[in-house]
């Protein structure tokens, strides 16, 4: 039903600019994902622009919106006119809003083109599953069979024709010839575009580095393009997958970024295997970086070498014994190794016994710390000054193995031992304030509870005595 001839349905799943609660849209690509398709989740309080920008990119099938807070007609046909002004108006809108949207608006974007909006009775008849199958169905054609873009002018004022990028990948994914696309956006030659690959465990903030090393390129080399193709792993059960790295990047969407996110296919790899294809195709574009961002791996994936330049080993302090360092391949063949979440506690321990076990494996044990490519960052800290530290080593790294001189348009602080961050936008002390506020408010009202049912008590017990201490008609005869 979700595949043919080796076509994946894709779709975008997103809740709309100012629509801060995303659970119905939660539920729906979590179902999407069982039915086998891939979905690229771009999560909640997104703009018209981001969402377009994303399925062009992406080269979906279709996407599926929740909007609950009013504005929805406006949204959504401007989602529909982006879409149309950029040639791309085969790709499928569907959206829901609870009792927000009314019938007869349903009805006039229906007549607009938008594809199928869900109603409360939609769900009452179909059942979740009936409208997400509903959905599939409709989304149950090629993207690759359909004629030449109709827009003369790159989409949304972009650097770089996104959409045949977008479908070349898609192309190499379907196991079919994109040399023809390829040719069309062929550069020259060119042997000064470094890749990076980013690897590391499940949850070590691979996505959140991979962001904070487009923001700083885009604000160190402002005439430079970047590329990003991250890959999450699919589903062995059904064939989904959830193509989330979206949701923690928050500088990929511009005109200078192109971001397509893959899907291994396989249960048991950390790279699809038309990475080196999707790469081809982004250096054919011109794109003047490229980042490959790999599925979360374990001990023993070193396969990221083979595609980049320069390889990026992210990990956490909590990785167990010391001894689980000397199973980590990748601290043999990293170039540079980051230990994120550097704010947990335990984390200058962490970092002293990587560069620990990174002088045993390479024989530097008479190597200052200072020197060593093992550094610890927090990436969801603003403007971190670690992370400008690790921005500047990996510059130089590119250089050292590309020739690629970057380094030199950045401030000389970028290059200095990063420390100890010193201003934070939230200190860590004052982490938990609201719910401290909130623990405070719920013990006040527990409190006040519990006085009032103690009052309440007494007053009753006090008006029971006073009864009893009250002579009855009979006693006052007697």
């Amino acid at each position: 039903m979700n595949d043919l001839s080796n076509n994946k349905i894709r779709i975008v799943t997103a809740a709309s600019l100012f629509d801060g609660h995303d659970a119905a849209i939660n539920i729906m690509r979590r179902i999407l994902q069982s039915k086998g398709a891939e979905v690229i989740h771009l999560g909640h309080d997104r703009s018209a622009y981001e969402i377009v920008e994303c399925a062009i990119e992406e080269d979906v099938h279709g996407i599926a919106l929740t909007s609950y807070q009013g504005g929805h007609m406006e949204f959504f046909k401007y989602i529909k006119d982006l879409l149309d002004e950029s040639g791309c108006g085969h790709i499928k809108i569907f959206g829901g809003g609870g009792g927000t949207i009314l019938p007869q608006e349903a009805e006039r974007l229906h007549q607009y083109g938008i594809t199928r909006i869900y109603s409360p009775d939609d769900g009452r008849k179909m059942g979740l599953e009936g409208m997400i199958e509903d959905l599939i169905r409709h989304c149950s054609f090629s993207p690759t069979s359909i004629p030449e873009y109709r827009a003369d002018a790159l989409p949304l004022g972009e650097k770089k024709d996104i959409r045949k990028v977008a479908r070349a990948i898609t192309l190499a994914e379907k196991g079919e010839s994109y040399s023809t696309v390829l040719e069309e956006m062929k550069h020259s030659e060119r042997a000064d575009i470094p890749v990076i690959g980013i690897t590391g465990t499940g949850g070590a903030g691979k996505s959140s580095v991979t962001d904070e090393i487009v923001r700083r390129y885009l604000g160190a080399f402002t005439d430079k393009t970047i590329a990003v193709v991250s890959v999450d792993p699919s589903k062995k059960k059904t064939g989904g997958a959830l193509l989330g790295d979206r949701i923690r990047m928050n500088s990929i969407s511009g005109p200078r970024v192109y971001m397509r996110s893959l899907a291994t296919r396989e249960d048991n790899t950390a790279i699809s295997k038309v990475a080196k294809d999707a790469i081809a195709i982004c250096k054919a574009a011109g794109y003047d970086c490229i980042i490959l961002e790999t599925a979360g791996v374990g001990q023993s994936d070193t396969s990221i070498v083979d595609y980049c330049d320069v390889s990026v080993y992210i990990m956490t302090p909590e990785y167990g014994a010391a001894s689980q360092l000397e199973k980590i391949n990748m601290l043999d063949y990293a170039d540079l190794i980051v230990i994120n979440k550097f704010d947990k506690a335990g984390a200058e321990d962490a970092l002293n016994d990587v560069r620990k076990q990174y002088k045993r494996n390479h024989l530097l044990f008479t190597a200052p710390d200072d020197e060593l490519p093992v550094t610890g960052i927090c990436a969801n800290t603003f403007n971190d000054k670690r992370v400008n530290h690790f921005f500047g080593l990996l510059l130089q790294k590119i250089k050292e193995k590309t020739g690629v001189a970057w380094d030199a348009a950045l401030p000389n602080g970028f290059h200095a031992e990063g420390g100890r961050q010193e201003v934070t936008v939230m200190p860590p002390g004052r982490v938990r304030y609201l719910s401290e506020v909130s623990d405070s408010v719920r013990a006040y009202n527990a409190h006040v509870n519990e006085q009032s049912y103690i009052a309440s008590q007494l007053y009753q017990l006090n008006g029971a005595i006073q009864i009893l201490k009250t002579p009855t008609e009979n006693e006052k005869h007697h």
